[in-house]
This record gives C-alpha cells, structure tokens and sequence, in this order.
C-alpha cells in the first residue's frame, strides 16, 4: 500500500484524484495538506511515498501587482515542498506544471516533450522555473515527475472552458471554424497519475485525451446536453483565422495546439 500526500487541499484538481484514488482502497491511502499559511511547514511528511504537489495560482487575471504571486507560489512553494519531501525521505514528488511552458508563439508542429519552452506568461514562466529547480532535485532515491497537461475540464471545472460555455448561454452565438486542441478530463488526469504513481515514474510528461478536442464541436455537444439554443455561424470564419497568432483570446479559443499523439 503507497501513502501519497496531496498538497493543495481543495483544489479542483487534487480533490478529485483524491477521490478517484480512495476507490482503491486496497493499494493506496491518501491524505491532502492545506497550503493557504505556513502551518504545512511543521507537517511530517516521513510516513508518504508519494507527494503530488498540485498547490498553485492559476486562471486570475495577470498584472503587474500580482507577477510576484506567481513566482512566490508556483515556483518557490513547489520548491520548498520538494525540498521537505526529499529531506523527509519520500521516494517520488509529481509536480502538476502545464502546457502553458511552451507559450502561445509556437509552430503548427505537435509539441513533444522536446519542444524548446518558450513561456510568455507569469503562469508558463513560473512552472517552467519551477521545473528546472525541481528537475536538478532528482536522484536515485527522489524521484520527480512532471505533468505538462493542456486544459484540464470537468463538471464545474474553474477554467477557460467552463467560462466560454457561460458566455455562449448569454449570446446564443458561435463560429462554426474548426481547430485542433489537446486537452484532458479531469478523471483521464487522475487515471493517469494512478499510473505515475504505480510506475514510479520519473521525467516529463504530456498526459492528454485520446482524441483532439475541436472547441466547435465540444460547445454544440454541451449546449445540445442543456437544451440551449445556440445558432453556428461561418460568416466571421475568415476573419477568426486572421486574428489566430494576434489577439490572445481569440488563439485560446480557435487556435491549434496539441501535443504529439
């Protein structure tokens, strides 16, 4: 039986690996840690094997009042916990990093875990700091994974996604273009880090969906399942495509971006 700490507790993500686990009862025990003060510092973490460190700032808007926010909790943070996780003797620290490493300037090719990282926000330039120090950590005994997953979704998910449905209940409107988007369900997610965490896996990796997800496609299925009347229009298409690269929004929405199958 594999003891994991999860650290970030309530977090969308954490709270819902949590639970997918705790239906093995047999194979794992887990618990989650509140990251919110400094009381984690007093914590013991000798008795895990595992630390997933999913505690993280993300889906805020970004300013310059907040850019040290960033650093101080996606960066330092996930550092400090690693450091008390290796020092406490536990055997694999699984970091939750982001597709976001790579930036928006990218090329039409799938992006591999050798794609050069070319982050251009606080956020992908915070995980990606995050990755290296982490990644120095490594050893025979510490072993750190790191997950680069694209968009995460799920019922009530706090990100993009669930904030273009709500928009499309209130305007009733949406193009019909069609694009190429890696991402990944929240439950794949955590069927996923049950297999890091039995696996012992250590490196980067690019967990996603087994299909593209097309923007198009996937808001015409939810508006379809609530019986929301939507009409799909071609006419702002070509001028869609021109905006894709230059307007940031308009790219996350449209745009292609998929890891390599």
């Amino acid at each position: 039986m594999k003891k994991i700490l999860i650290t970030g507790k309530g977090s969308y993500i954490g709270t819902h690996v949590k639970a997918y686990l705790d239906t093995f009862t047999r194979d794992y025990i887990v618990d989650e840690l509140d990251m919110l003060d400094a009381a984690w510092e007093s914590f013991d973490f000798t008795d895990y094997d595992v630390v997933y460190h999913v505690a993280g700032i993300a889906h805020i808007k970004e300013t310059k009042e907040n850019e040290h926010l960033y650093y101080t909790v996606n960066r330092d943070l996930a550092v400090q916990v690693a450091e008390k996780a290796k020092c406490a003797g536990v055997k694999q620290f699984i970091f939750m990093s982001s597709m976001s490493v790579y930036g928006m300037n990218i090329s039409d090719k799938p992006l591999t875990v050798e794609t050069k990282c070319n982050p251009n926000t606080f956020y992908g330039i915070s995980k990606f700091q995050a990755e290296e120090k982490l990644m120095q950590m490594q050893s025979q005994e510490f072993r750190v994974c790191i997950l680069r997953p694209p968009m995460v979704y799920g019922e009530d998910s706090p990100g993009n996604l669930s904030k273009l449905f709500r928009a499309v209940r209130k305007i009733h409107l949406f193009p019909t273009i069609k694009n190429q988007r890696s991402s990944i369900t929240v439950h794949k997610l955590a069927e996923m880090i049950k297999f890091y965490v039995d696996s012992e896996a250590e490196g980067i990796f690019l967990p996603q969906n087994d299909d593209y997800m097309c923007t198009y496609q996937i808001v015409k299925e939810k508006m379809e399942a609530e019986n929301v009347k939507v009409i799909y229009i071609s006419v702002f298409n070509p001028i869609i495509r021109l905006l894709i690269g230059k307007i940031d929004i308009v790219t996350k929405c449209f745009g292609d971006l998929i890891y390599e199958k």
